[in-house]
């Protein structure tokens, strides 16, 4: 009954197009989820560290607006709509997935920001799948971004980046982001946790450009 009257009081809006959805619905509408550019995502190659890597979406617009107005003006609403796709992309992973671990920021960059994007789109699909939110995982150097290079410069500009801070007593962690472009970040993040003591490793990410 409360969630009912909080609907009539302040109705849930589409995040894309402001129309007003239903519950079934979440956040995005039918009409907007059905027009979202969705892709295949192909399994990873067998020098990869990842059992899989899924991210639903291409880079194009509307994702592409959505991602940059989360990350850069501090619209948070897209970060539980965008999360609400992470959480429908996760019934492509196994059953064994018991950790959910966000792309770690700089602390400078997140005093900067004020918050960690890939933390907003984690926190509901770790609630969604039922496993803890793991944040022990650091960016002990603060590389210049990614956008801008090309896929020897990003994997120059990441290397030694991220550090784990004690164990990771995990069967299977899963790491997100909100952009998969070369795989770069998420690989490298993924050798710390492997040597951390996790078992396997898969990434999920909104979109890949």
């Amino acid at each position: 009954m409360l969630r009912e009257f909080y609907d009539v009081l302040m109705p849930r809006r589409c995040v894309f197009c402001a129309t007003r959805t239903t519950r079934p619905e979440g956040l995005i509408c039918r009409g907007c989820d059905a027009d979202l550019p969705r892709i295949e995502s192909p399994p990873p190659p067998s020098s990869s560290p990842f059992c899989f890597v899924i991210a639903p979406l291409a880079y194009e617009f509307p994702v592409d607006a959505a991602i940059k107005a989360l990350k850069f003006r501090r619209r948070l609403y897209y970060g539980p709509a965008l999360g609400q796709l992470l959480c429908d992309a996760a019934t492509g992973l196994p059953d064994d997935v018991d950790a959910v671990l966000p792309v770690p920021l700089h602390w400078r960059r997140k005093c900067l920001r004020g918050f960690n994007q890939a933390r907003e789109l984690a926190r509901p699909l770790a609630t969604h799948l039922r496993v803890p939110l793991v944040e022990n995982a650091i960016r002990r150097r603060a590389t210049p971004p990614q956008s801008g290079l090309h896929a020897r410069q990003r994997v120059r500009n990441l290397r030694a980046a991220f550090a784990v801070r004690g164990a990771m007593p995990y069967r299977h962690v899963l790491i997100v982001d909100d952009v998969i472009t070369t795989g770069a970040t998420v690989r490298e993040l993924a050798k710390e946790v492997l040597r951390a003591g996790a078992t396997s490793v898969s990434a999920l990410a909104v979109a890949r450009a």
